[in-house]
């Protein structure tokens, strides 16, 4: 039988913490701006020219937990060189942040609220580092995520608009909800602001509770405009990098973390039970 670490032991996360940025540190870094993002897995960089939005955002977000838990001031200027990145490069005009870069330049400037839910994510990690200029970079990203996706009307997030911001795809996803509903929780913790906790609860109500309704109460990834269940979506692609067809086995789980997080700042029986059962089905 194979063994296993203790990852209930602090000592054991400690070193998986170390052991992954080790392999970054010194490695990830660009000198000309942001971090490099594709990598074999003995460390050689395969592509210098390609930078996600995604991954751009989280490894601002790793520097600034590590400089937290390292107490390291070069993981502060690491967030920091990051942000820099983040404000010059995926930026745009019209204040969304491109998708997609190559060489520096916008190859797919569709808006993902999945992307912009990461860029609030990394300024609320950074403003609890207590990097310069987060706070404000915070309050500029959460109204955009605001003024383009939130649907009151539906208590969630619309999914993707094009480059110019004029035509929404009728697609909805639990997937950039979930994200959105992490970013929130951090934006709460970096500042108190009840209003990241309200929004936060009720997206986590709204997709683990009535949208899992419509399926035995597991987490569906795709629906049309109504939040009805779209079946097929991605069926003939279920490998797709963000959108695969089905459920997602490491969705339910990461919705059980966000649950749980949920309530150890508001404290519920209901969110620990459907926490549970999400995470033993």
């Amino acid at each position: 039988m194979p063994t296993f670490p203790d990852f209930s032991s602090p000592a054991v996360i400690d070193r998986h913490i170390a052991d992954t940025m080790r392999f970054y540190d010194g490695r990830c870094v660009d000198p000309s701006g942001g971090f490099f993002h594709f990598f074999l897995d003995d460390g050689v960089i395969y592509d210098r020219r390609t930078r996600h939005l995604v991954s751009s955002t989280r490894f601002i977000v790793n520097y600034a937990r590590a400089a937290r838990h390292r107490n390291g001031a070069d993981d502060l200027a690491l967030a920091r060189h990051g942000i820099d990145f983040l404000e010059r490069r995926h930026r745009q005009a019209n204040g969304g942040y491109a998708w997609l870069l190559l060489d520096n330049a916008a190859a797919d400037a569709t808006n993902h609220c999945y992307g912009l839910a990461f860029v609030v994510l990394a300024y609320a990690e950074s403003l609890k580092a207590g990097v310069a200029g987060a706070a404000a970079g915070l309050a500029s990203a959460h109204a955009l995520l605001i003024e383009r996706f939130w649907r009151e009307e539906d208590g969630l997030f619309a999914d993707e608009y094009d480059a110019a911001f004029a035509v929404l795809s009728p697609y909805r996803g639990q997937n950039a909800n979930m994200h959105a509903c992490e970013a929130l929780i951090s934006a709460w913790e970096a500042t108190g602001d009840e209003i990241y906790m309200a929004r936060a609860l009720r997206i986590a109500d709204n997709v683990t509770g009535q949208l899992a309704a419509q399926t035995d109460g597991l987490v569906w990834e795709h629906y049309d405009s109504s939040w009805r269940i779209d079946p097929d979506y991605n069926r003939d692609d279920p490998r797709h990098l963000f959108r695969p067809w089905g459920f997602q086995p490491g969705h339910q789980t990461e919705w059980s973390k966000l649950l749980l997080t949920l309530h150890r700042h508001r404290p519920d029986p209901a969110l620990a039970l459907r926490a549970r059962s999400l995470f033993e089905r």
